[in-house]
């Protein structure tokens, strides 16, 4: 089976009038299961007409809309490979990628997209761009289909019956939180056979059900998942952007869709504040369910009383959630990065059942889900059953099976450093198993030592502090160092609420220093060392103006920290925690005006970004 079969597939069981959906001039365009094969085999024939060979490789630089999924079918058809960006990169970045993988012809999106990829284009003489917005003086995708208009389609059938599964389809560039990126190569089989397996996880109906996809479609996870969709008979809309997402569901009220944790604990952030503005007698009932859901356990008999207590809850508080996700949500797919116990146990209390699961790009990607019937908390599930998962040194994670990578593109030596003569792929994941869940402990590369010698799993305490209301993101530091520290960005909200009548404005400089605030963050920094042995205890923190993001530099696009370039930024910082007051006193900022300062002093006083 290849992917581009699955269509077909959908054709002939489950045919849909929502097949691809996206919102025009405020209208939401559907396009059929029988409207898409037609565009997608005109378009097929238009890339033959332009001169598209099997083997050569092919851009979208796009959000995600109905045009993605027909170009990249239509380039499976002829034996294309899709090789898809991120729309927020650098021209250095593109033409980084679009020359090391030989892209022949690119699809943008818009106008801001295309002249961020021309720069890089027109460096390397590709002059194939084709965008999906109407831009003025630009070719248009429809020039493709146009092409392939009234062709002999006889064509386009011998090209799909020359595709073979084992074929490579894709070449995913991950993000990376380090160094340079890496091209996957992904074959049609490896994605169809993690395909076959995610939709045994499934609770939708086939035929019935809508999805909202939102997340970038270059990235595994989502363009996989739209393949779940297409083989599952869902039908797929496309949100407009990250900021209309909440109004977006309201309108298509899907019955899934697939996040990472971030946005999952930003709602839940928006959900505490809007509680916190409530009356006297409705903060007390919020409060109250809040308490409740963070006590939930499926597994475990709680008795009457609780029961009773979850009802009134789940009438009075959390349905109002669940209506705010559209009404309809049968399951939430979380993934990319660990999600808090806290908060999965949050919202399966409030009827809002988010699975999470595992997975990496060189595996297509999920590794384990857990399942609605077969889950637990903390875990990223059970392995899936065509997958064969053990602990290597250190308890690396590795995996092998059907859906492992052919190897990295142009990079041999990686590929052999990661995968095995047998199969086997070391994922860079430490890990456990336990009752037959996998959970995921750290990143292999990310565990540090201290001075001592003794190794720091920072994600496991980064998870642990975030569970706080006041904090919004953190990094655990020390590598080398006689004792770990960690920065902390802040939830300001929540800290002026907390801090209540303190402070009428804020002032960031005599919140940093201010001996409450510090309290504030010293109790959670207690509540995490509870659990950490005597050589990992948190010993001091600092507080982050600016939070971080893809577009400042620190995260990668799936919202991991990026911790090189974290530790490059603030080292400033760092040398406060680390070096003595004699040799860096923060002091000696106090009194001083940024007129008087020296350009040393001013780089160390802009790098801090401290409250």
């Amino acid at each position: 089976m290849r992917l581009f079969d699955l269509l077909y597939q959908q054709q002939e069981e489950n045919p849909l009038v929502d097949a691809f959906s996206h919102k025009i001039l405020g209208n939401w365009k559907q396009y059929s299961t029988s409207d898409s094969i037609k565009i997608i085999n005109q378009l097929s024939q238009g890339l033959i007409e332009f001169g598209v060979k099997a083997g050569d490789k092919i851009s979208i630089v796009s959000e995600g809309r109905p045009e993605w999924c027909f170009v990249d079918l239509a380039c499976q058809q002829v034996g294309a490979i899709l090789v898809p960006l991120y729309p927020t990169l650098s021209s250095l970045e593109y033409k980084t990628i679009l020359e090391e993988a030989e892209v022949k012809l690119i699809f943008v999106s818009n106008g801001a997209t295309l002249k961020s990829v021309d720069t890089a284009a027109r460096e390397l003489d590709i002059d194939s761009i084709y965008t999906f917005n109407k831009i003025a003086g630009a070719k248009s995708w429809i020039d493709v289909l146009r092409a392939g208009k009234g062709k002999n389609k006889e064509a386009v059938e011998r090209h799909k019956q020359s595709v073979k599964a084992d074929d490579v389809c894709t070449i995913i560039y991950t993000s990376g939180t380090s160094g340079q990126p890496k091209g996957v190569m992904l074959t049609h089989l490896n994605i169809y056979s993690n395909v076959v397996e995610s939709s045994k996880v499934s609770t939708l109906d086939k035929g019935k059900d809508k999805a909202l996809s939102f997340l970038p479609l270059n990235h595994i996870y989502e363009k996989t998942g739209i393949y779940i969709y297409i083989y599952n008979g869902i039908g797929i809309y496309f949100a407009e952007s990250l900021e209309t997402i909440a109004e977006n569901l309201k309108e298509v009220k899907p019955h899934t869709f697939n996040t990472v944790p971030r946005l999952l604990e930003k709602v839940y952030d928006k959900i505490l504040k809007k509680g916190s503005e409530l009356s006297t007698i409705k903060k007390g009932i919020f409060n109250r369910a809040i308490t409740l859901a963070l006590n939930f356990n499926p597994h475990k008999k709680q008795g009457a009383l609780y029961d009773r207590q979850l009802s009134v809850a789940n009438k009075l508080v959390f349905s109002k959630w669940r209506e705010a996700l559209g009404g309809n949500i049968k399951q939430i797919q979380c993934g990319a990065s660990a999600l808090q116990p806290r908060l999965a146990r949050v919202f399966w209390a409030a009827g809002i059942h988010v699975l999470e699961g595992y997975g990496l790009t060189e595996t297509s990607p999920v590794i384990a889900a857990n399942r609605m019937n077969d889950f637990s908390f903390g875990s990223v599930g059970k392995v899936y059953d065509n997958l064969e998962v053990k602990l290597g040194e250190e308890d690396e994670i590795m995996v092998k099976g059907p859906s492992v990578m052919k190897g990295y593109y142009k990079n041999e030596k990686l590929t052999r450093e990661v995968l095995s003569e047998d199969g086997w792929f070391k994922t860079g994941d430490v890990g456990k198993i336990q009752k037959g869940f996998l959970y995921i402990t750290d990143r292999k590369k990310e565990l540090f030592k201290t001075s001592g010698g003794l190794y720091i799993a920072p994600q496991q305490v980064e998870n642990k502090l975030k569970e706080a209301v006041i904090i919004e993101q953190a990094m655990v530091v020390g590598e080398g160092q006689k004792f770990p520290a960690v920065l902390i960005i802040p939830n300001m909200d929540e800290v002026l609420t907390q801090l209540s009548g303190t402070y009428s404005l804020m002032d960031f400089e005599d919140m940093r220093k201010d001996p409450k605030v510090r309290a504030l963050f010293q109790k959670e920094l207690d509540r995490a060392n509870i659990e950490l042995g005597n050589w990992a205890k948190i010993k001091e923190f600092r507080l982050i103006n600016k939070p971080w993001s893809p577009e400042t530099g620190e995260l990668t696009p799936t919202m991991k920290l990026k911790r090189r370039v974290i530790l490059d930024k603030y080292k400033p910082v760092l040398d406060t925690i680390y070096t003595s007051q004699s040799e860096f006193d923060l002091s000696k900022f106090e009194n001083l005006k940024i007129e008087d300062m020296t350009l040393e002093e001013l780089e160390q006083f802009e790098a801090m970004e401290s409250l």
